[in-house]
This record gives C-alpha cells, structure tokens and sequence, in this order.
C-alpha cells in the first residue's frame, strides 16, 4: 500500500501494482491463420516486422506497469496519458460538458462518482455533465477497471483536467472583457465578473474553440473540505434508464443484418480437433459454419437457429491427460506442484533453525494451522456478450469487457492488425467482479463476423460462464502464531500456497515474520476476483488471531488492539464494536458473534456477525452483520454505502456455500440449480459505519468491504458452536460438515 498522496502529482499511468493477475498470463485460446490475401488487406503493403513472445507476460507488464500509455485513438506503446484538457473534457454549444474516461460501469455507479468531480471543479449541475466511458477512439488510454483504482486515481486525473479548464475558461473571459483572470468566476455554467456585473454562458465563451491547453503539473484541485457536490450523496446519474429497462447491455443489442453466433466448446481444456462432420449443420437454412484450426463456431439467423446448428455438429476431439485432481484432494495437489515442477524442498525443514521458530516454541501460548479456500464463480448477472461488425479492415466491437483498450490489443493481436483499426465499445455492463478482464467473447465475436461477413453477436450461456471462464483462486494457508503473557506476537509464520499475495501483509505487528506467497500449477483456470486473495489471506490471517486470542484467554477485540500499531485500524474496529454492541451483552443459545477486520488498497474495515446455528440440523444463518469502513474522504456516502452491503452479500456466498466441484478438469455443478450464490432469504439485517476521513485522499471501496465477512462467521460459529471452520465455504451445504473438529 503506498503512503498517502498529493492528488496535484503529474498524469502518470502508474498504478499501485496488484501481486497477481493471474488471467493476464494466459496464452490465446485461438491461433487464426490468416491467408496471405487476407493477412495484406488487414496490414496494407510494406514491410512487417514481428516480435514473437509470451502474449500473457508481455501484456501483463505493459497492462500493470502502466507503460502501455496511448492518447485518445492513439496506437503505440510507450505514451504517457493525454496531457492536453480536450483530450478529457469538451464542452458543447449548449453548455453540456463531455467528459471521457477509458472506466468503465460494471454496476459499481463509477459513472456518478466521475460525474461528480466535474460538476465539483466547474461548479456545474450534475445534469450538465455527460461522461463518455470506455470507448477506445474516444477516451484516454487505460490500464482497466480494477484494483479499486477508479476513485483514487481517475477521479484526480478528472479534476485535475476540470480544474484546468476551470483556469483557462477564466482566462478566456478575463482575456474578452480586459479585466484581470483573478477576477473572473466559473460557476453555474456561466463565467461571470461580478464588479462588472457580466457573464457569459461557457458554451458561447468556447464556440469555435479547443481546450488544447496542457495541465500543468501545479494546477490546484478542490481539497475534500471545499467540496460542494462531492461528499454528498447523489443518486445514480442515470438510474431511470435501468430501472424502466431502456439500458442496452452487450447482450441486449442489435446491428442491422446482425446474425447470432455460437461456439463449439471442447470436451477439456487442451483438447484439438481430429475431425469434424458439420454436414448437418451446413445443410439447415442460413446456417454457416466457421472451422480455423481448432476454432469451430456456427452462425445463424437467430439464437434457436445457431443452437441448434451446433447441436447437430459431430467433432471429434484429441484429448490430453487432465490434472488428476478433484475438488477433495485439490489441497494435497497444490502443495505438490510448485509453479515449474515438483516441490523441491521442504520449507518447514528449512526454517525450524531461524527465528521465527525459535519464538514459536518459546512462546507463552502458539497455534498453528491449516486453512483452505476453494474456488469460486464469478456468476455475473450479464455473462460475456460481444457483438462484432467490420467495415473493410476495421472492426468494431461492443462488448462487456473491464479492459476495452485489453480487449482492443487482444483483436488486434488475434488478427494481426493495427490497433488503431480496432475499436472497443463498453455498454454499462452487468456484473464483472474481476471476471471479465480477458477477450475471449471479443476475438470469438470477430472471428464469425469476418466468416460471414456481417455484424455477428454472441452472447455465453450461464454453462459456458461456469466452464470457460477463469475462477477465484483456490488455496491452502498454513500458518502458525506465538505470543507472550502480555498477549504480544512473538512469531508470525504464514505461507499462502496459490490463492496469492494480496493482502498478505498483517496489520498486527510481531516481534519475528516469516510470510511468503508459494505459486502452484492450479489445475484450473483461475483469475482475478473481487478483492483478489485478500479474502483468502484475512480469512486465515483473522481465523488465527481468534484461535490465539482463545489459547490467552483474551477477548479476541482486545486481543487484536493490543497488536495494532496502526491508528487507523485502530478506530475502525471501535466503530465496529461499539456500532454491535461487542462485549456488553451474551448471545442467545444457539447464537455466537465474531469479530474480524483488516486494511488493503487504502481501505480499512472491520465487521461484527451474530450467527444462528441450528442444534438439530447444525444449520448456519447470519442473523445481522455491522461493517465498520474508512477509505479516507467520501465521494458520494450513499454509493459507497451500497458498495460495502454489496460486498457483504457477495461475501456470504465465498463464505457460507459457494464452491466449484470438479474431477479430473470437469465441472460437476456448472449452472446454478448446483451451484448457490446468495438468495434475498440469505441476507441478515446489515448495519453500516462510515467513518469520513475529509483530511485524507479518497481510496477505493469496490474490494475491501468483502474480505472481513468469512472470518467473522467462522468465529462466530466457533463461539456458537465450540466447532472450528477452517475452510471456506464455511457450511457447504447450508450446515455445519460433520468432519469440523472442536477447537
């Protein structure tokens, strides 16, 4: 986590790193071969020459790093962002001002937090505002939305180019009338003298004209303390489109001539086509089918059409050896397959001389453990869709996508052409929870619009979204922890083993450390997701606070607070027991609290749980939750709000049931008559504090609401129950398993 910032720092694409972006390692899922007609009306004459390399590593870098940098339309590599105002903002004859912003709406309502930091240094109406997102011909480059980047960095980024409008329309006006810049007001839409007693509205003070002045590197934004539209909640600025149903998603749209596509998926990953009888499929009215290689998809008039055209497909497919593996002996399977090939050493061995262990075994109380966490599913709401049309050697593609400028890189690499022949359209998208960083729906879409020859959309089945997309990481964390009398850590020795690193530091300090991400060979697809490993890391980082609090005969809060050198960590988890009631009052029979927190990405949050456990059935049921959050300066209060109580639902399912089950590389539950995620009747009664920090920059709050749910419960089902969970999810089938050990 970097240290608090300036928010007058220059236009630099570099972002705060994330530890694993697993996704953006993987290969193509198609090679198309080009012939050579083709491959010269995509690139033109000339002479090309191509760098071969790892397509993941390579974008993964320039992605992360940030140096992949481009202008508005621009192409190559190497850039830093736009500098110039009209690259960000222009403002109509009408006074409207467009903003553009390569983020996107994947429901987390970005839209009305960027709307607001333009309306705030231009002193206009929210209504005045129109944000442009993630079309890249129009918007600045960007790495993508993720990370809980979009507040902290691109909200700045905004101001700042508002704020310098703000200047150079002042000085537009100053420079009309003759009088002195220092005099002249930019509010209501209007620049106005007042010893004058003129104004003029900005959309004639700009007719004709370019903002194509360059940000200074010192042009001052409103602090938190000067807001006067930000901090204040704003409704979603265009609810009403959503809610009478009028929104397009990807998968809601259409182009004229538009013909739909399928995908014909192998029976396992790593599978190739021996041969293929689409005799039946070709002979069906308007059906074309599309073979390159071992891609295979058909394209129909309409969606029953295409169905059933690739029903009546007869491949015959080549298929590897998968990962002897299921979803019982996954954790044994990660410890033996370090990343590059069999475990070489034995870590414990290596270890049991250094301090770390000498603390551990002198210490006045110890515990160590094992905890696991399977793997998840995204389950958005909206599975990927794109609809792809060309025109000549241009392609355009609507898609729901978090990374369009990823997405256009990708299509330009599938098909060996410029990136500035390739644009990227993000309708606001339904749901994406890191799930949709990667192109596979973009290059397929594409690839059957060039075969027939005309806009071709596809949209996955929720079949497909369980099969083909990546998963949360699953992990095992073995760990351990010493303290003295005085309830102090002396050791703290915590190895994550796949999940990966996110929110692997502690923020309990500890006289020795030994903490270590082990990379495995996951034997499946995994990704980014909401949080990343966070969750996994404070589920058994928070787990093993509790379990030691127990082994002191402390109060787990006390114990927690004895150990925190952070002051903001600190107030966070008093406002969430203070907020629950923690320690002033007994459970019922039956029911048990848990405590957990932690900070990440400039976040910092703690959440109470009072749990039901049914004695007959050992059935779990979170009766109420209080989540207690401080992200620095508050936006728009009632958005982030609605972020937090977002994340906790979303986190009863990782907590409570969610889990992918497979053998040998086959998903056994993929559709959700198998597979649960949270239902209305799953949700307790949700209590939210928010401690507004105005004299601290604003942080994200997407993420980190989400990774203090599961250890809460769990530990309020240990103080139920005397039953110690250490895996997630918690209760799989809605009770406590049978094998759960008393602690």
């Amino acid at each position: 986590m970097r240290p608090d910032h300036d928010d007058r720092r220059g236009l630099s694409t570099e972002p705060d790193l994330e530890p694993e972006r697993y996704e953006l390692r993987e290969t193509p899922d198609w090679n198309f071969t080009l012939d050579r007609r083709d491959f010269l009306r995509t690139l033109g004459g000339g002479l090309l020459i191509v760098c071969l390399g790892t397509r993941g590593e390579s974008e993964a870098v320039a992605q992360e790093s940030g140096r992949s940098g481009r202008a508005r339309g621009g192409g190559g590599r190497g850039g830093q962002l736009p500098r110039e105002i009209d690259a960000w903002l222009h403002i109509g004859d009408d006074g409207t001002v467009t903003a553009s912003t390569g983020k996107v709406e994947v429901g987390q309502n970005a839209r009305t937090s960027l709307t607001m930091a333009v309306a705030d240094e231009l002193a206009i109406p929210l209504a005045s505002v129109r944000l442009v997102m993630g079309d890249t011909d129009h918007v600045p480059f960007d790495i993508g939305t993720f990370g809980s980047l979009t507040t902290p960095r691109m909200v700045p980024l905004i101001r700042r180019a508002s704020a310098a409008a703000r200047g150079l329309l002042a000085g537009l006006a100053a420079e009309k009338w003759g009088v002195d810049r220092g005099s002249v007001e930019i509010r209501d839409g209007k620049a106005i003298h007042a010893a004058s007693g003129r104004s003029i509205p900005l959309g004639e003070l700009t007719r004709g004209r370019q903002l194509v002045e360059t940000i200074a590197d010192d042009v001052r934004t409103m602090p938190p303390g000067e807001w006067k539209v930000a901090g204040k909640s704003a409704p979603k600025v265009n609810a009403r489109s959503f809610v009478t149903g009028e929104h397009r998603y990807t998968s809601d749209m259409t182009r004229p001539g538009m013909l739909r596509g399928k995908i014909l998926r192998p029976p396992a990953p790593g599978a190739k086509l021996a041969s293929l009888d689409a005799s039946k499929a070709e002979a069906m009215p308007g059906v074309k089918v599309v073979r390159d290689g071992d891609f295979v998809g058909v394209v129909a008039p309409t969606e029953h059409a295409a169905a059933q055209a690739l029903a009546a497909l007869r491949p015959d497919w080549t298929t590897p050896e998968p990962p002897r593996c299921n979803d019982k002996t996954l954790y044994e399977y990660l410890k033996a397959h370090p990343e590059g090939g069999p475990r070489s050493r034995d870590r414990q061995a290596a270890s049991e001389a250094g301090p770390v262990a000498r603390e551990l075994a002198s210490a006045h109380a110890r515990v160590s453990a094992s905890y696991t966490i399977a793997y998840i599913a995204h389950a958005p709401l909206e599975p990927r869709a794109a609809l792809a049309e060309w025109n000549g050697d241009r392609l355009t593609v609507w898609a729901g996508t978090q990374r369009p400028f990823g997405g256009r890189s990708e299509l330009a690499e599938a098909f060996r052409m410029p990136e500035d022949h390739v644009r990227v359209i993000v309708p606001d998208t339904g749901s994406g929870y890191g799930g949709k960083h990667t192109g596979e729906s973009l290059v397929e879409a594409a690839r059957l619009a060039r075969a027939a020859g005309k806009p071709v959309k596809l949209v996955w089945t929720r079949e497909e979204e369980f099969n083909w997309a990546y998963f949360r990481p699953s992990g095992l964390i073995e760990a351990a922890a010493g303290a003295d009398r005085d309830g102090k850590l002396v050791a703290w020795d915590f190895h994550n083993y796949n999940s990966g690193a996110s929110g692997l530091n502690s923020p309990y300090a500890s006289k020795t450390k030994d903490v270590a991400f082990h990379a495995t060979a996951s034997p499946l697809r995994q990704g980014s997701y909401r949080a990343l490993a966070a969750t996994a890391n404070h589920f058994a980082r928070e787990s093993l606070m509790d379990e030691l609090a127990l082994a002191l005969k402390l109060d787990p809060l006390e114990f927690r607070l004895r150990n925190l050198e952070d002051a903001r960590v600190r107030d966070i988890y008093r406002d969430a027991a203070e907020r629950f009631g923690w320690g002033k009052t007994k459970p019922p029979e039956g029911h048990g609290y848990g405590f957990a927190g932690g900070a990440e990405k400039g976040g910092y949050v703690a959440t109470c749980v009072e749990v039901a456990v049914d004695p007959t059935t050992r059935a779990v049921r979170v009766v109420r939750a209080v989540a207690a959050f401080e992200c620095g300066a508050i936006v728009n209060p009632d958005q982030l709000r609605n972020q937090v109580e977002g994340c906790l639902i979303m986190g009863l399912g990782g907590a409570l049931f969610e889990a992918v089950r497979f053998e040998d590389g086959k998903i056994l539950n993929p559709r959700f008559s198998r597979y649960q995620v949270p239902r209305f009747g799953d949700v307790p009664k949700i209590d939210v504090v928010l401690r507004d920090r105005k004299d601290l920059p604003a942080a994200g709050a997407g993420e980190i609401p989400i990774v203090a749910i599961a250890p809460a419960i769990a530990n309020a089902v240990f103080a139920a129950t005397g039953v110690r969970i250490r895996s997630m999810p918690i209760a799989p089938e809605g009770t406590i398993p049978p094998a759960a050990s008393k602690s």
